[in-house]
């Protein structure tokens, strides 16, 4: 046991080292909201949006499967699931991995419009469909590359 399992919370609550991994991820979005099925559900709305949607559809390749899975699951372990995503592809560097696709604002509006749909239509609490759609907003603005 290392540094790596003791957390402020668990050692100020006095649990034992062992403990402190499953007391500091006892209360994450990933478990509030049921897993990774959560996930899943408004990935799939968003990609139904982006199917239909001029803007974004050219810069997504024709089998949306796998971008499909791959969000799903870098959601999932964003918010405190299993790290599924990064043991099958390795660290997400999201602005490199995105770095080729020309994202300017208006192609960020889109997908932040998109993405809010598919998080509103969804069951998650009010607060924690704000700290998601606080993360999109944000995390989108930084993958802008091109200018307006």
């Amino acid at each position: 046991m290392g540094d790596e399992c003791d957390s402020g919370h668990a050692a100020s609550i006095g649990a034992p080292p062992r403990y402190a991994v499953a007391i500091a991820r006892a209360d994450t979005l990933y478990d509030r909201v049921g897993g990774l099925p959560f996930f899943v559900a408004p990935v799939e709305r968003f990609y139904e949006a982006v199917e239909a949607d001029p803007i974004l559809r050219p810069l997504y390749p024709s089998d949306l499967g796998p971008g499909k899975a791959n969000l799903a699951e870098f959601l999932a372990q964003y918010w405190g699931g299993p790290p599924a995503y990064s043991e099958r592809r390795g660290h997400p560097r999201l602005r490199m991995r995105h770095f080729a696709f020309a994202i300017g604002p208006r192609e960020r509006d889109a997908w932040v419009e998109h993405m809010t749909a598919a998080v509103r239509a969804g069951d998650a609490a009010p607060a924690d469909a704000e700290e998601l759609l606080t993360y999109f907003r944000d995390a989108s603005t930084m993958l802008v590359n091109r200018p307006a």
